[in-house]
């Protein structure tokens, strides 16, 4: 029987003598990796729910390494695949002594670039930046941060619903209709964001850094205890919890580890020590994760040149106490996490970059909004007033760090040490990337007292391709200007809510298109750039809308 490759390969985790290829296959089989004609690694499939998957750890390569690969399965070569238009994909190694450019954004529905996708979502910004890859080439240490919201569990396309009506069709398990539940549904969900030949060869040619936000599971995930209540109550929802944080470890996770990380990571050693299908073992590991969110560390930390970027996780594990929100008991990273946060916020190298799938500093209007919202559904203003205040919570998504005003200030905190150079050398920059909220701008950041060495920015880039409506735009053109913010500010010192320790404003108006970011850094310098491709269709190439220096 000829092996096939489902999905895949995609080139993830990039060290200085070492590089990952993830493929799945719809097979059992011994998965081969030949790099540049002559070294070859294998790895057998190991199974989850009838799925089968390899990771390839290609070792003792040379710092700064661009060499072309081939993928083979058993001894039949299927990448690259015959007459493909793009160049040859390659596995690519850090080198210490280059710039570094970080691509990155969250927010993405597979289009296909079709008239009506573009009409619906705006222009795919993943395939719009493959071809301009492949036009202009990919320089050293470049690594793509997809920062959420991967795919939509929860907002299918047609292909997709067509796919779940196959696979339901005569069966009474209670799933909820449009939505994804089990693993085999999840399976197929990441096939058909990532099956795309353009996205495919992105994919398999940028070293590629992912990390979950909520839609990857559901809309709101985890925004507060009252939230996880109501979904708890509701039959199917432990099945799909379970299986969407077994496929998120499989096709996220898994890729983001160093070899070194993956040696020491528990699931990992249980699954290569496992003989047969490891579905039972997975969705073990996933139901303890979400009883227990602080059993696993999901955020992840890379030295990519001289820049060192931490990928936060902001959602699975989350702390959703009800009461005092000053008191760590509602944590945006929970306890573990900031403990970890707090491990990696040091000295030493030239930029830091904190990956933050929801933003840190929202326009300043929605921050206080939210801050006085956390107070109110603790009960600032008397208990009888907590249920209304949790409804507009859900019904305005007020989850940020803006909600979670205990992580804020302690985050706030921990980077103006860092700035300030009371955590070891001050780098250059400290940078805060962030997706989520369908909009893209520049943030530039101060002390509310004093001075800093460092130059601080949140920046912005959402979505890829899931453009707001117009009607939403316009409430969100409005959260930014003075009178909201007036407002804002008002409300959250009625609520008791200490200012922030920093200051920041929109550098301009919020961008509301489809846009990929990207910050190159040199030296001490750093530079953000935002792609957006104005004209659409399936071979236009994207341009800069906006640049700045940082």
């Amino acid at each position: 029987m000829t092996v096939s490759l489902r999905l895949g390969p995609l080139l993830r985790h990039a060290g200085t003598t070492s590089a990952t290829v993830w493929v799945e296959t719809d097979a059992p089989c011994r998965v081969h990796v030949r790099v540049d004609g002559h070294t070859t690694v294998s790895a057998e499939t190991f199974t989850v729910h009838g799925h089968h998957y390899a990771v390839c750890e290609v070792v003792d390569l040379e710092p700064g390494s661009a060499l072309p690969y081939e993928v083979f399965l058993d001894e039949d070569r299927v990448w690259p695949e015959p007459h493909s238009p793009f160049p040859p994909s390659v596995l690519r190694t850090v080198d210490p002594q280059a710039p570094t450019r970080l691509l990155y954004g969250s927010c993405y529905i597979p289009i296909g670039d079709t008239p009506e996708g573009v009409v619906h979502h705006g222009p795919d910004m993943l395939r719009a930046t493959a071809r301009r890859l492949a036009a202009e080439g990919i320089e050293v240490n470049s690594t793509l941060l997809l920062i959420g919201d991967q795919v939509y569990a929860d907002e299918l396309q047609e292909p997709m619903h067509a796919f779940l009506h196959r696979a339901r069709e005569g069966s009474e398990n209670g799933a909820p209709e449009g939505e994804v539940v089990h693993y085999d549904e999840y399976a197929e969900l990441y096939r058909q964001a990532w099956n795309d030949p353009q996205v495919r060869w992105l994919l398999s040619t940028v070293p590629t850094l992912m990390v979950f936000d909520d839609h990857d599971i559901r809309d709101d995930w985890n925004t507060s205890a009252a939230w996880r209540r109501a979904m708890e109550d509701l039959p199917w929802w432990r099945t799909r919890i379970i299986n969407g944080l077994s496929a998120y470890w499989v096709y996220q996770h898994l890729g983001n580890l160093s070899p070194e990380a993956r040696e020491k990571d528990p699931v990992w050693t249980r699954i290569r020590a496992h003989r047969g299908d490891t579905a039972e073992l997975l969705d073990a590991f996933a139901e303890q994760v979400y009883d227990e969110p602080s059993c696993y560390q999901w955020s992840h930390c890379h030295d990519i040149g001289a820049v060192r970027v931490l990928l936060t996780d902001t959602r699975c594990s989350r702390a959703l106490g009800e009461n005092d929100p000053s008191d760590g008991s509602r944590s945006i990273l929970g306890p573990r996490g900031h403990e970890w946060l707090d491990e990696h916020l040091t000295g030493g190298p030239e930029h830091l970059v904190i990956a933050s799938t929801v933003p840190v500093l929202l326009p300043p209007a929605v921050h206080h909004l939210e801050a006085w919202n956390e107070a109110v559904c603790a009960g600032a203003w008397g208990g009888w007033l907590r249920a209304p205040a949790e409804k507009l919570r859900q019904k305005l998504d007020l989850e940020h760090w803006g909600a979670f005003q205990y992580s804020f200030h302690r985050l706030a905190d921990g980077v103006l040490d860092l700035a300030r150079g009371r955590r070891g050398a001050s780098p250059a920059t400290i940078l805060l990337l962030s997706g989520d909220v369908h909009f893209s701008y520049l943030a530039r950041v101060r002390p509310r007292n004093g001075r800093t060495t460092s130059r601080i920015a949140q920046l912005v880039s959402s979505p890829l391709c899931n453009q707001l409506p117009p009607p939403l735009r316009r409430m969100a053109r409005m959260s930014a200007t003075w009178p909201f913010h007036a407002a804002g500010t008002v409300m959250a010192r009625l609520a008791g809510m200490d200012p922030p320790a920093l200051r920041w404003r929109l550098e301009e108006r919020p961008y509301f298109g489809n846009t990929i970011g990207e910050v190159t850094f040199d030296g001490r310098d750093a530079e953000a750039l935002w792609y957006h491709c104005p004209q659409g269709g399936p071979d236009a190439l994207p341009v800069v809308r906006h640049g700045a220096r940082l």
